[in-house]
């Protein structure tokens, strides 16, 4: 009833909106009412930054428009919400905290969509992941969001699985002109921004933007946060054949963290708690934290600081030719705090309040009674602790563009990565201990009993040269090398009714890691392994990925088109998936194979002056996919139990498929209306390997060295069915309404492989049983005060989920995922 009730609301909304609407003259319809196009916008990089619209051949895509972002995705917003208007999209975790949300398109997680910032890949190149919370405020600096699902329209070999999404900034603005704004939300949240575009004086131009947030929490407890950032664009156009701009952009934060729980508190045979549950937090509840002193504090903070850069030039040879490229670097610094020790949940006297918040008093107090103040990281005493995972990456990306001008055009290039990580553990937080040595994961070059003192801040700015040495780190100490070489080409032919293109890339990737911890020159040679520059080497590896796509459209008439696309992928597995975790040995027991993934898409355009129609259908196949997961309490063969472990699975196959639609009409000049909806049927498909592995020694499991599976269940996390409409009207030129209603259903809780490989061992099939259906209303309203041609105040607020609506967005192997309730945010800027 509740849905329906949302639904009814957000279409009597515009609709009675709409009816008070003052007549507008078509010739002054704001930017909101027009069609945006890519090429408006983008001043450099063209060539490398590959929108869907420099394709004549079609993609199932999705353009926001820097209006779009600016009204809905600045402030206490997660990036990837901008996109959850749009088939096939799912948004997820937002109540973990700043920067913490995860989006899935088409079913594939972040770690197999593609993000690029002006052409530059975002995703980890160990993991592939992308964490928000080092991109906060690219919303602010973002001119056009292009998210393309599927194949994509890009023609480097990277991990465009389930899309692409392009990032384009603000480059050198022609005009001179700035602004300032502060931002409000829920939860104290406050953001002040400052901007200023020089104009291109002469032959040089420059744009800045510099910003500052913080908030006690995001919505859930125990997850303030706060952070700055900067933007620095300057643009040199020496003549009409060449246009250089260099950007640096950077956004520090540290931020705490919700994590997932069950509904029901898990407790010992004496009654106390050990894992706390909603039952006892509430829904806005967080384990993580609690209160010392008087103090909030919490056991999980998040801190890093990834400024990037690149240098774009773009290059007119001719009217036929062009070459564009971008050099980029980008260093990152920073961890995440988490507790180490006998864990929270089993400290004497007990570690959880009676409302599950961390008892920090009873830790300090325990941890003062510890021989000789020493906690040894195990099950003797509690300390903080931070996960570091620095690195340095730079490449290169160019792109040699020839037009016939006679229907053909012809693209080449080349993409070049180079990579170095570190990965090390320091001291955050002694609780009142005195020193900390360990008693498992030990560094063998060290004596017993070798004690660490020294800690380190949570503060991302101190991160960067505030690091642990080598003798003052603990837990593990390794690094890596990646280094990746890809070529890629291009043909498309095209003319008033038909286009047709085949694309190919093929890329090298080499792989190396060092250790640090676990051996030393005569516990390597007994195993074989290497030993280089002090360190234990795991030797290069290179593996050779290609991608092969080729499609065709057809323009039926002015308003009618169709297209197909195919494409098959071999990408070359993450590092994290070809190394045992914490050694230099490759997982060679069961061979990581290159993943395998084969597509085809097909569309329907239909596109008048006023209304615009689009229907994609898809089936994906991934092989070979590769997966680990951490597990509790697993017996193996011979009947000893193993406190933690990690099942690794290798082999895997999905099947995603499904159908797409959305459109976008303009009822009046001053009402629109949009809508879309998407059905999928994403699942694992048949056989699989695996291995369990025990965390604390790193051994793998007797019995379970080289196992086989089956796993035919839903493919998790991600809505299958989505349906949302939206509207925006403008009540006069400089007052306008939006609102948006989203409905989400089929949402299958993740896979657990412990649970997978234990029914597999009895004999029975696994199935992930199906989350409650839920549907959110989004409201907004902007008003400008116009004083002078180039002066204006302009205010916006927004309301997300407005009814309020209670939800599960998320279930993972330790639990559930609530939403976010109701949030709110209002800002004022002043244009100058």
């Amino acid at each position: 009833m509740k849905l329906l009730f949302a639904g009814a609301f957000a279409l009597t909304a515009s609709l009675s909106f709409a009816q008070v609407v003052e007549p507008t003259d078509s010739t002054q319809v704001q930017q909101g009412n027009e069609d945006v196009t890519l090429g408006e916008t983008l001043i450099v990089g063209k060539g490398v930054i590959d929108v869907s619209e420099n394709r004549k051949t079609p993609v199932a895509s999705t353009v926001i428009s820097r209006e779009q972002i600016l009204d809905k995705g600045v402030g206490n917003v997660e990036f990837p919400d901008l996109l959850k208007n749009s088939p096939s999209v799912y948004v997820a975790d937002q109540a973990s905290g700043f920067g913490d949300s995860k989006l899935y398109m088409r079913g594939f997680d972040q770690s197999n969509t593609a993000f690029l910032l002006n052409g530059q890949p975002m995703n980890a190149m160990d993991n592939g992941s992308v964490f928000w919370s080092n991109w906060q405020s690219v919303s602010d600096i973002a001119n056009v969001i292009d998210a393309q699902r599927g194949l994509g329209s890009s023609k480097l070999a990277i991990s465009s699985i389930g899309g692409t999404v392009n990032i384009i900034t603000k480059a050198t603005d022609k005009k001179e002109g700035g602004f300032v704004r502060y931002f409000a939300g829920n939860d104290s949240y406050q953001k002040q921004t400052v901007g200023y575009n020089t104009g291109m004086k002469g032959k040089w131009g420059a744009s800045f933007v510099f910003d500052n947030w913080s908030a006690h929490r995001s919505y859930a407890q125990g997850t303030g946060g706060k952070g700055q950032s900067y933007f620095v664009s300057v643009g040199y156009k020496p003549n009409e054949n060449h246009t250089f701009n260099f950007m640096i952009f950077g956004a520090p934060q540290e931020h705490d963290q919700n994590f997932s729980k069950p509904m029901d508190s898990k407790r010992d045979k004496n009654g106390v708690v050990t894992t706390p549950g909603y039952d006892i937090t509430g829904r806005k509840g967080n384990s993580n934290y609690g209160f010392y002193n008087g103090k909030a504090m919490s056991a999980r903070t998040n801190y890093y600081h990834k400024p990037v850069a690149n240098l774009n030039w773009d290059w007119k040879i001719n009217d036929k030719m062009n070459l564009s490229t971008v050099v980029y670097a980008s260093a990152g610094t920073g961890g995440s705090v988490g507790n180490a020790g006998n864990g929270i949940g089993y400290t004497p006297g007990g570690g959880y309040t009676s409302n599950g918040e961390i008892n920090w008093g009873n830790i300090y107090a325990n941890n003062q009674t510890l021989t000789n103040g020493v906690t040894d990281g195990y099950r003797n005493g509690t300390a903080l602790v931070s996960s570091v995972n620095n690195h340095f990456w730079y490449g290169a990306v160019s792109n040699f563009t020839y037009d016939t001008k006679k229907g053909f055009t012809f693209n080449a290039g080349t993409d070049i990565r180079f990579y170095t990580g570190e990965h090390y553990q320091q001291l955050n937080d002694l609780l009142g201990a005195r020193a900390r040595t360990d008693v498992r994961n030990v560094n063998v070059n060290r004596p017993a009993g070798y004690e660490v003192t020294k800690t380190f801040s949570s503060n991302p700015w101190s991160s960067i040269f505030n690091k642990a040495k080598h003798s003052e780190r603990i837990g593990f100490d390794n690094s890596e090398r990646i280094n990746y070489q890809g070529i890629f080409g291009q043909a498309e032919y095209s003319n008033e009714r038909f286009s047709a293109f085949f694309q190919g890339a093929l890329s090298w990737q080499e792989y190396e890691k060092y250790d640090n911890w676990n051996y030393t020159a005569e516990t390597a040679a007994a195993q074989g392994i290497k030993f280089k520059n002090g360190k234990a080497y795991s030797g290069e590896r290179t593996k050779i990925g290609y991608n092969l796509k080729a499609g065709a459209s057809l323009n039926i008439n002015t308003e009618n088109s169709v297209f197909v696309n195919v494409g098959k992928y071999s990408r070359q597995p993450y590092l994290n998936n070809i190394f045992v975790r914490n050694t230099v040995k490759y997982v060679d027991d069961i061979p990581v194979r290159n993943e395998i993934l084969q597509s085809i898409e097909g569309g329907y355009r239909y596109k008048t002056r006023t209304l615009k129609v689009n229907v994609n259908a898809y089936y994906t196949q991934w092989d070979n996919r590769s997966m680990t997961y951490n597990g509790q309490d697993f017996t193996d063969a011979n009947g000893l139990k193993h406190t933690n472990v990690r099942f690794i699975a290798t082999n895997l196959s999905e099947v995603h498929k499904g159908i797409e639609a959305d459109f976008d009409a303009k009822i009046t000049h001053s009402w629109s209306l949009t809508g879309y909806t998407s059905f999928g049927d994403w699942k694992y498909k048949g056989g699989f390997n695996y291995q369990v592995q025990d965390t604390d020694t790193q051994a793998l499991l007797p019995g379970y060295e080289n196992n086989k599976g089956t796993l035919n269940a839903y493919v998790g996390n991600a809505a299958q069915f989505t349906f949302g409409m939206g509207t925006r009207v403008n009540v006069t030129r400089d007052w306008s309404f939006d609102t948006n209603f989203n409905y989400y259903s089929r949402i299958y809780e993740n896979v657990i492989l412990d649970d997978a490989a234990k029914a597999d061992i009895a004999g029975e099939q696994y199935k992930n049983v199906a989350i409650r259906p839920y549907a959110t209303v989004d409201l907004g309203m902007s008003y400008k005060f116009k004083f002078t041609n180039s002066q204006s105040l302009r205010f916006r607020g927004n309301i997300n989920n407005l009814m309020n609506s209670q939800y599960i967005s998320r279930k993972d192997n330790y639990g559930y995922y609530w939403g976010n309730g109701r949030t709110w945010n209002a800002s004022v800027t002043y244009n100058f």
